[in-house]
């Protein structure tokens, strides 16, 4: 498979715990990943998680870490 860009948003649903799983298998498959997430996002993950599995800063409310 082609090596591609993906952009994930993630938002303040139950299913965002899961996010970091899905980041992984992304990057593991070659993709780069760029993440960006709303405040309410984050009960569920930590914006440091994504950014140690997509391997990039991450976007909060317009702040990157």
């Amino acid at each position: 498979m082609k090596k591609q860009q993906i952009a994930l948003f993630v938002t303040g649903g139950i299913a965002a715990y899961k996010t970091p799983l899905l980041v992984r298998a992304l990057v593991k498959a070659g993709h780069d990943v760029r993440v960006a997430m709303t405040t309410s996002a984050e009960k569920f993950v930590t914006p440091e998680t994504l950014a140690i599995v997509s391997k990039h800063a991450v976007l909060t409310d317009g702040h990157g870490i």
